[in-house]
Protein backbone atom coordinates (compact mmCIF):
# COMPACT_ATOMS: atom_id res chain seq x y z
CA UNK A 1 0.00 0.00 0.00
CA UNK A 2 1.37 3.98 -0.95
CA UNK A 3 0.58 6.33 1.06
CA UNK A 4 -1.74 7.69 -1.99
CA UNK A 5 -3.82 4.79 -2.24
CA UNK A 6 -3.91 4.77 1.98
CA UNK A 7 -4.74 8.41 1.74
CA UNK A 8 -8.51 7.68 -0.66
CA UNK A 9 -8.95 4.46 0.58
CA UNK A 10 -9.79 7.38 4.35
CA UNK A 11 -11.35 9.73 2.13
CA UNK A 12 -13.63 7.10 0.43
CA UNK A 13 -14.51 6.24 4.42
CA UNK A 14 -15.13 9.54 5.47
CA UNK A 15 -18.46 11.19 4.78
CA UNK A 16 -19.18 13.22 1.54
CA UNK A 17 -19.59 17.05 3.33
CA UNK A 18 -15.12 17.05 3.85
CA UNK A 19 -16.03 16.30 7.59
CA UNK A 20 -13.50 14.10 9.23
CA UNK A 21 -15.96 11.62 10.55
CA UNK A 22 -16.68 8.42 9.06
CA UNK A 23 -19.37 7.99 6.99
CA UNK A 24 -23.07 7.10 8.31
CA UNK A 25 -22.63 3.85 6.28
CA UNK A 26 -19.49 2.69 7.44
CA UNK A 27 -20.52 3.18 10.92
CA UNK A 28 -23.72 1.26 10.66
CA UNK A 29 -21.37 -1.92 8.49
CA UNK A 30 -18.82 -1.40 11.79
CA UNK A 31 -21.25 -1.56 13.89
CA UNK A 32 -22.69 -4.66 13.10
CA UNK A 33 -18.92 -6.49 13.58
CA UNK A 34 -18.90 -5.13 16.89
CA UNK A 35 -22.63 -6.65 17.81
CA UNK A 36 -21.50 -10.15 16.39
CA UNK A 37 -18.15 -10.17 17.93
CA UNK A 38 -19.01 -8.75 21.53
CA UNK A 39 -22.47 -11.31 21.58
CA UNK A 40 -19.52 -14.29 20.30
CA UNK A 41 -17.75 -13.56 22.75
CA UNK A 42 -20.01 -12.86 25.84
CA UNK A 43 -22.07 -16.40 24.91
CA UNK A 44 -18.76 -17.93 25.11
CA UNK A 45 -17.46 -16.91 28.06
CA UNK A 46 -21.03 -18.03 29.55
CA UNK A 47 -21.20 -21.33 28.00
CA UNK A 48 -17.65 -21.83 29.32
CA UNK A 49 -17.97 -20.41 32.73
CA UNK A 50 -21.36 -22.75 33.04
CA UNK A 51 -18.98 -25.73 31.63
CA UNK A 52 -16.85 -25.39 34.36
CA UNK A 53 -18.86 -24.71 37.30
CA UNK A 54 -21.07 -27.93 36.24
CA UNK A 55 -17.23 -29.43 36.04
CA UNK A 56 -15.91 -28.39 39.13
CA UNK A 57 -19.72 -29.31 41.05
CA UNK A 58 -19.49 -32.52 39.43
CA UNK A 59 -16.08 -33.57 41.10
CA UNK A 60 -16.51 -32.73 44.04
CA UNK A 61 -17.63 -35.87 45.56
CA UNK A 62 -16.21 -37.63 42.14
CA UNK A 63 -12.76 -38.65 42.01
CA UNK A 64 -10.42 -38.09 38.95
CA UNK A 65 -10.57 -42.04 37.72
CA UNK A 66 -11.59 -45.09 39.84
CA UNK A 67 -9.87 -48.47 39.45
CA UNK A 68 -12.67 -51.63 39.18
CA UNK A 69 -12.95 -54.95 38.43
CA UNK A 70 -14.64 -56.81 36.16
CA UNK A 71 -16.04 -60.44 36.11
CA UNK A 72 -19.40 -61.56 38.24
CA UNK A 73 -19.68 -59.56 41.50
CA UNK A 74 -17.53 -56.87 40.07
CA UNK A 75 -16.09 -56.19 43.66
CA UNK A 76 -12.29 -56.06 44.90
CA UNK A 77 -11.14 -58.80 47.39
CA UNK A 78 -7.09 -58.44 47.52
CA UNK A 79 -7.74 -54.77 47.51
CA UNK A 80 -4.81 -54.01 49.97
CA UNK A 81 -2.23 -55.28 47.33
CA UNK A 82 -3.82 -53.46 44.96
CA UNK A 83 -3.73 -50.50 46.89
CA UNK A 84 -0.32 -50.56 47.58
CA UNK A 85 0.31 -51.28 43.76
CA UNK A 86 -2.26 -47.72 42.51
CA UNK A 87 -0.14 -45.40 45.18
CA UNK A 88 3.29 -47.02 43.50
CA UNK A 89 2.41 -45.42 40.72
CA UNK A 90 3.33 -42.74 39.29
CA UNK A 91 1.03 -39.58 38.97
CA UNK A 92 -1.04 -40.77 41.35
CA UNK A 93 -1.16 -38.12 44.25
CA UNK A 94 -3.57 -39.88 46.87
CA UNK A 95 -5.74 -43.10 46.58
CA UNK A 96 -7.97 -44.86 48.77
CA UNK A 97 -10.84 -47.66 48.68
CA UNK A 98 -14.82 -47.01 48.60
CA UNK A 99 -18.00 -49.06 48.33
CA UNK A 100 -20.98 -47.79 46.38
CA UNK A 101 -24.49 -49.47 47.08
CA UNK A 102 -28.14 -48.25 46.35
CA UNK A 103 -30.09 -48.06 49.48
CA UNK A 104 -32.96 -46.87 50.57
CA UNK A 105 -33.10 -44.10 53.92
CA UNK A 106 -36.00 -43.31 56.24
CA UNK A 107 -35.71 -41.20 59.29
CA UNK A 108 -36.74 -43.97 62.71
CA UNK A 109 -40.16 -43.91 63.22
CA UNK A 110 -41.21 -42.99 59.54
CA UNK A 111 -42.74 -44.54 56.98
CA UNK A 112 -41.78 -41.67 54.10
CA UNK A 113 -38.25 -43.56 52.89
CA UNK A 114 -36.04 -42.36 49.82
CA UNK A 115 -33.42 -44.13 47.81
CA UNK A 116 -29.77 -43.33 48.47
CA UNK A 117 -25.96 -43.89 47.18
CA UNK A 118 -24.22 -45.22 49.62
CA UNK A 119 -20.70 -44.27 49.23
CA UNK A 120 -18.26 -46.13 51.50
CA UNK A 121 -14.61 -44.34 52.51
CA UNK A 122 -12.20 -43.63 55.18
CA UNK A 123 -12.62 -41.77 58.18
CA UNK A 124 -10.57 -38.59 57.32
CA UNK A 125 -6.83 -38.70 59.06
CA UNK A 126 -4.93 -35.68 60.05
CA UNK A 127 -2.01 -35.11 56.82
CA UNK A 128 -3.90 -37.33 54.65
CA UNK A 129 -4.87 -36.37 51.34
CA UNK A 130 -8.25 -36.22 50.31
CA UNK A 131 -9.16 -38.26 46.70
CA UNK A 132 -12.44 -36.11 46.56
CA UNK A 133 -13.35 -32.56 47.84
CA UNK A 134 -16.84 -33.99 49.42
CA UNK A 135 -15.51 -33.51 53.00
CA UNK A 136 -14.83 -29.69 52.68
CA UNK A 137 -18.52 -29.18 51.96
CA UNK A 138 -20.27 -30.08 55.54
CA UNK A 139 -22.59 -27.42 57.08
CA UNK A 140 -22.48 -29.10 60.30
CA UNK A 141 -20.47 -32.22 61.67
CA UNK A 142 -17.47 -33.72 59.83
CA UNK A 143 -16.68 -36.70 58.06
CA UNK A 144 -14.79 -38.84 60.94
CA UNK A 145 -18.29 -40.53 61.04
CA UNK A 146 -17.72 -40.84 65.16
CA UNK A 147 -20.86 -41.26 66.65
CA UNK A 148 -21.89 -39.49 69.53
CA UNK A 149 -20.42 -40.43 73.05
CA UNK A 150 -22.29 -43.51 74.42
CA UNK A 151 -23.59 -44.21 70.94
CA UNK A 152 -23.05 -47.59 69.70
CA UNK A 153 -24.71 -47.27 66.04
CA UNK A 154 -22.96 -46.04 63.15
CA UNK A 155 -22.57 -42.75 61.51
CA UNK A 156 -23.32 -41.38 58.56
CA UNK A 157 -23.60 -38.02 57.10
CA UNK A 158 -26.06 -37.03 54.43
CA UNK A 159 -26.97 -34.13 52.14
CA UNK A 160 -28.68 -30.91 52.68
CA UNK A 161 -31.81 -31.59 50.62
CA UNK A 162 -31.92 -35.26 51.51
CA UNK A 163 -32.33 -34.06 55.57
CA UNK A 164 -35.08 -31.48 54.83
CA UNK A 165 -36.96 -34.41 53.19
CA UNK A 166 -36.58 -36.44 56.13
CA UNK A 167 -36.80 -33.78 58.76
CA UNK A 168 -33.93 -36.00 59.98
CA UNK A 169 -30.64 -33.93 61.47
CA UNK A 170 -27.79 -34.46 63.35
CA UNK A 171 -28.16 -36.67 66.26
CA UNK A 172 -31.17 -38.25 64.59
CA UNK A 173 -31.74 -41.90 63.58
CA UNK A 174 -32.27 -43.34 60.10
CA UNK A 175 -32.55 -46.41 58.74
CA UNK A 176 -31.22 -48.27 55.70
CA UNK A 177 -31.87 -51.39 53.62
CA UNK A 178 -30.41 -52.62 51.02
CA UNK A 179 -30.19 -55.76 49.04
CA UNK A 180 -26.99 -58.15 50.51
CA UNK A 181 -24.07 -58.41 47.82
CA UNK A 182 -25.02 -62.08 47.22
CA UNK A 183 -28.21 -62.44 47.08
CA UNK A 184 -29.11 -65.67 48.77
CA UNK A 185 -33.01 -66.90 48.90
CA UNK A 186 -34.77 -67.29 52.35
CA UNK A 187 -36.47 -70.97 52.34
CA UNK A 188 -38.25 -70.03 55.30
CA UNK A 189 -39.95 -66.29 53.72
CA UNK A 190 -39.27 -67.93 49.93
CA UNK A 191 -37.72 -64.51 48.46
CA UNK A 192 -34.75 -62.48 49.08
CA UNK A 193 -34.06 -61.03 52.73
CA UNK A 194 -32.82 -57.59 52.13
CA UNK A 195 -30.56 -56.23 54.82
CA UNK A 196 -31.39 -53.43 57.54
CA UNK A 197 -29.14 -51.41 59.67
CA UNK A 198 -29.56 -48.07 62.01
CA UNK A 199 -27.13 -44.82 61.60
CA UNK A 200 -27.62 -41.84 63.27
CA UNK A 201 -26.66 -38.90 61.35
CA UNK A 202 -22.89 -36.91 62.70
CA UNK A 203 -23.11 -34.39 59.78
CA UNK A 204 -24.71 -32.08 56.65
CA UNK A 205 -23.25 -31.62 53.66
CA UNK A 206 -24.18 -29.30 50.79
CA UNK A 207 -22.48 -28.92 47.70
CA UNK A 208 -25.08 -27.15 45.12
CA UNK A 209 -25.23 -29.99 43.41
CA UNK A 210 -28.76 -31.32 43.09
CA UNK A 211 -28.14 -34.84 42.49
CA UNK A 212 -25.14 -34.79 45.49
CA UNK A 213 -27.09 -32.99 47.93
CA UNK A 214 -30.41 -35.04 47.62
CA UNK A 215 -29.54 -38.64 46.81
CA UNK A 216 -26.32 -39.67 48.73
CA UNK A 217 -24.86 -40.60 52.06
CA UNK A 218 -21.40 -41.26 53.31
CA UNK A 219 -20.16 -43.37 55.92
CA UNK A 220 -17.03 -45.41 56.70
CA UNK A 221 -15.97 -47.98 55.12
CA UNK A 222 -16.34 -50.83 57.21
CA UNK A 223 -19.97 -49.67 57.75
CA UNK A 224 -20.74 -49.33 54.19
CA UNK A 225 -19.10 -53.25 53.72
CA UNK A 226 -21.55 -54.41 56.61
CA UNK A 227 -24.32 -53.00 55.16
CA UNK A 228 -23.69 -53.65 51.18
CA UNK A 229 -23.04 -57.11 52.79
CA UNK A 230 -19.39 -57.68 51.19
CA UNK A 231 -17.59 -59.12 53.85
CA UNK A 232 -13.77 -57.77 53.32
CA UNK A 233 -14.32 -56.91 49.98
CA UNK A 234 -14.62 -53.35 48.14
CA UNK A 235 -16.55 -52.01 45.35
CA UNK A 236 -13.19 -50.32 44.03
CA UNK A 237 -10.52 -47.78 44.41
CA UNK A 238 -10.83 -43.85 43.96
CA UNK A 239 -7.55 -42.02 42.66
CA UNK A 240 -6.21 -38.32 42.63
CA UNK A 241 -4.01 -37.18 40.29
CA UNK A 242 -2.50 -34.25 40.00
CA UNK A 243 -4.34 -32.33 37.84
CA UNK A 244 -7.81 -33.87 36.84
CA UNK A 245 -6.47 -33.77 33.14
CA UNK A 246 -4.08 -36.01 33.84
CA UNK A 247 -6.38 -38.66 35.03
CA UNK A 248 -6.97 -40.43 31.25
CA UNK A 249 -2.68 -40.86 30.34
CA UNK A 250 -2.15 -41.80 34.43
CA UNK A 251 -5.46 -44.26 33.99
CA UNK A 252 -3.87 -46.05 30.88
CA UNK A 253 -0.98 -46.51 32.83
CA UNK A 254 -2.56 -47.83 36.06
CA UNK A 255 -4.96 -49.82 33.41
CA UNK A 256 -1.47 -51.24 31.72
CA UNK A 257 0.19 -51.89 35.00
CA UNK A 258 -2.85 -53.97 36.84
CA UNK A 259 -3.96 -55.75 33.44
CA UNK A 260 -6.53 -58.12 33.86
CA UNK A 261 -9.52 -58.47 35.42
CA UNK A 262 -8.88 -54.64 36.58
CA UNK A 263 -10.45 -51.42 34.57
CA UNK A 264 -9.80 -47.57 35.36
CA UNK A 265 -12.46 -45.07 34.18
CA UNK A 266 -11.58 -41.49 34.37
CA UNK A 267 -13.96 -38.35 35.03
CA UNK A 268 -14.51 -37.35 31.51
CA UNK A 269 -15.16 -41.43 30.76
CA UNK A 270 -17.79 -40.82 33.77
CA UNK A 271 -19.64 -38.04 32.69
CA UNK A 272 -19.20 -38.36 28.96
CA UNK A 273 -22.91 -37.68 27.51
CA UNK A 274 -23.29 -34.87 29.64
CA UNK A 275 -19.79 -33.08 28.28
CA UNK A 276 -20.58 -34.15 25.10
CA UNK A 277 -24.03 -32.37 25.09
CA UNK A 278 -22.46 -29.01 26.81
CA UNK A 279 -19.80 -29.53 24.02
CA UNK A 280 -22.38 -29.69 21.14
CA UNK A 281 -24.06 -26.94 22.59
CA UNK A 282 -21.26 -24.17 22.65
CA UNK A 283 -20.61 -25.35 18.98
CA UNK A 284 -24.19 -24.50 17.93
CA UNK A 285 -24.49 -21.33 19.99
CA UNK A 286 -21.13 -20.50 18.11
CA UNK A 287 -22.69 -20.88 14.88
CA UNK A 288 -25.60 -19.01 15.05
CA UNK A 289 -23.92 -16.08 16.75
CA UNK A 290 -21.50 -16.14 13.96
CA UNK A 291 -24.20 -15.75 11.97
CA UNK A 292 -24.87 -11.80 13.00
CA UNK A 293 -21.06 -11.30 11.79
CA UNK A 294 -21.65 -12.55 8.51
CA UNK A 295 -24.69 -10.60 8.33
CA UNK A 296 -22.11 -7.78 9.12
CA UNK A 297 -19.85 -9.33 6.07
CA UNK A 298 -23.19 -8.32 3.85
CA UNK A 299 -23.22 -5.04 4.95
CA UNK A 300 -19.38 -4.01 4.48
CA UNK A 301 -20.25 -5.52 0.56
CA UNK A 302 -23.32 -3.36 -0.21
CA UNK A 303 -21.19 -0.42 1.64
CA UNK A 304 -18.52 -1.00 -0.56
CA UNK A 305 -20.71 -1.77 -3.70
CA UNK A 306 -22.02 2.04 -2.86
CA UNK A 307 -18.66 3.53 -2.64
CA UNK A 308 -17.48 2.23 -5.70
CA UNK A 309 -20.88 3.13 -7.57
CA UNK A 310 -20.29 6.68 -6.29
CA UNK A 311 -17.32 7.03 -7.28
CA UNK A 312 -17.59 5.58 -10.74
CA UNK A 313 -15.80 8.66 -12.22
CA UNK A 314 -13.55 9.19 -9.30
CA UNK A 315 -12.30 5.67 -10.73
CA UNK A 316 -11.87 6.08 -13.89
CA UNK A 317 -10.29 9.59 -13.13
CA UNK A 318 -7.90 7.99 -11.22
CA UNK A 319 -6.89 5.18 -13.83
CA UNK A 320 -6.91 7.53 -17.14
CA UNK A 321 -4.14 9.30 -15.31
CA UNK A 322 -2.30 6.28 -14.81
CA UNK A 323 -3.30 4.30 -11.51
CA UNK A 324 -3.04 0.60 -11.69
CA UNK A 325 -6.03 -1.75 -11.57
CA UNK A 326 -3.81 -3.44 -8.77
CA UNK A 327 -3.82 0.15 -7.05
CA UNK A 328 -7.59 0.54 -7.20
CA UNK A 329 -8.02 -3.14 -5.72
CA UNK A 330 -5.72 -2.22 -3.31
CA UNK A 331 -7.78 0.94 -2.23
CA UNK A 332 -11.06 -1.11 -1.83
CA UNK A 333 -9.67 -3.98 0.23
CA UNK A 334 -8.02 -1.10 2.65
CA UNK A 335 -11.56 -0.24 3.02
CA UNK A 336 -12.66 -3.07 4.08
CA UNK A 337 -10.18 -4.25 6.29
CA UNK A 338 -10.39 -0.98 8.33
CA UNK A 339 -13.69 -1.74 8.68
CA UNK A 340 -13.39 -5.10 9.65
CA UNK A 341 -10.62 -4.30 11.80
CA UNK A 342 -11.49 -1.73 13.57
CA UNK A 343 -14.92 -3.33 14.42
CA UNK A 344 -13.34 -6.48 15.68
CA UNK A 345 -11.29 -4.80 17.67
CA UNK A 346 -14.30 -2.58 19.37
CA UNK A 347 -16.02 -6.05 19.76
CA UNK A 348 -13.24 -7.57 21.33
CA UNK A 349 -12.88 -4.79 23.87
CA UNK A 350 -16.66 -4.48 24.43
CA UNK A 351 -17.08 -8.12 24.98
CA UNK A 352 -13.78 -8.39 27.42
CA UNK A 353 -15.29 -5.12 29.35
CA UNK A 354 -19.12 -6.87 29.41
CA UNK A 355 -17.55 -10.18 30.87
CA UNK A 356 -15.88 -8.50 33.51
CA UNK A 357 -18.45 -6.44 34.70
CA UNK A 358 -20.96 -9.06 34.44
CA UNK A 359 -18.20 -11.00 36.77
CA UNK A 360 -17.19 -8.28 38.63
CA UNK A 361 -20.66 -6.49 40.21
CA UNK A 362 -22.76 -9.35 39.47
CA UNK A 363 -24.85 -7.98 36.86
CA UNK A 364 -27.37 -10.73 36.23
CA UNK A 365 -28.07 -12.49 39.36
CA UNK A 366 -29.38 -15.65 39.67
CA UNK A 367 -31.46 -17.23 42.66
CA UNK A 368 -29.33 -20.36 43.99
CA UNK A 369 -32.22 -22.27 45.04
CA UNK A 370 -33.02 -22.76 41.60
CA UNK A 371 -30.16 -22.83 39.30
CA UNK A 372 -27.42 -23.63 42.28
CA UNK A 373 -25.29 -20.53 41.57
CA UNK A 374 -25.43 -17.17 42.42
CA UNK A 375 -24.58 -15.44 39.36
CA UNK A 376 -23.46 -15.99 35.84
CA UNK A 377 -20.51 -17.63 35.56
CA UNK A 378 -18.14 -16.70 32.82
CA UNK A 379 -14.71 -17.86 31.65
CA UNK A 380 -13.07 -16.34 28.96
CA UNK A 381 -10.89 -19.00 26.86
CA UNK A 382 -7.65 -17.18 25.25
CA UNK A 383 -8.24 -19.53 22.41
CA UNK A 384 -11.42 -18.42 22.14
CA UNK A 385 -10.98 -14.89 21.43
CA UNK A 386 -8.53 -15.55 19.17
CA UNK A 387 -10.68 -17.91 16.93
CA UNK A 388 -13.45 -15.19 16.88
CA UNK A 389 -10.70 -12.63 15.25
CA UNK A 390 -9.50 -14.54 13.39
CA UNK A 391 -12.99 -15.31 11.57
CA UNK A 392 -14.43 -11.73 12.37
CA UNK A 393 -11.32 -10.62 10.40
CA UNK A 394 -11.21 -13.20 7.65
CA UNK A 395 -15.01 -12.63 6.52
CA UNK A 396 -14.68 -9.11 6.26
CA UNK A 397 -11.70 -9.62 4.21
CA UNK A 398 -13.65 -12.26 2.04
CA UNK A 399 -16.49 -9.64 2.21
CA UNK A 400 -14.09 -7.18 -0.04
CA UNK A 401 -13.36 -9.21 -2.69
CA UNK A 402 -16.40 -8.77 -5.17
CA UNK A 403 -16.32 -5.03 -4.49
CA UNK A 404 -12.71 -4.25 -5.64
CA UNK A 405 -12.99 -6.64 -7.82
CA UNK A 406 -15.56 -4.95 -9.66
CA UNK A 407 -13.90 -1.67 -9.08
CA UNK A 408 -10.33 -2.45 -10.40
CA UNK A 409 -12.12 -3.75 -14.03
CA UNK A 410 -13.95 -0.77 -14.53
CA UNK A 411 -12.82 0.80 -17.56
CA UNK A 412 -11.42 4.61 -17.73
CA UNK A 413 -13.51 5.98 -20.37
CA UNK A 414 -17.02 4.15 -19.60
CA UNK A 415 -16.44 5.38 -15.53
CA UNK A 416 -15.69 9.16 -16.84
CA UNK A 417 -18.97 8.90 -18.78
CA UNK A 418 -20.92 7.60 -15.99
CA UNK A 419 -24.17 9.50 -14.35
Amino acid sequence: MTRLEVAIAWRYLRSRRGSQLLSLISIIAMGGVVVGVSALILVLGVMNGLQKDLRDKILIGSPDLRVLTVGDDLTMTDWQTTLKKVRAQPGVVSAEPFVLKDALIAKKGNDYAEPVKVVGMPASTTGAADVTQIRQYARSGNFTFTPPSGDTLRAIVIGQRMAERLNAWPGDVVGLATAPGRLALSNALGGFVPLYRNFVITGIFETGMYEYDSGYGYMDLAAAQDLAGLGARVTGIDVRTPDRYQAPIVAQQLATVLGFPYRTVDWQEQNRSLFSALKLEKLAMGVILLLIVLVAAFNIVSTLTMVVTDKTREIGILKAMGMPSASIRRIFLWQGAAIGFVGTALGVALGLVGAWALTRFKLIALDPQVYFIDRLPIQIAISDVLAITAASLGIAMLATLWPARQASRLFPVEAIRHE
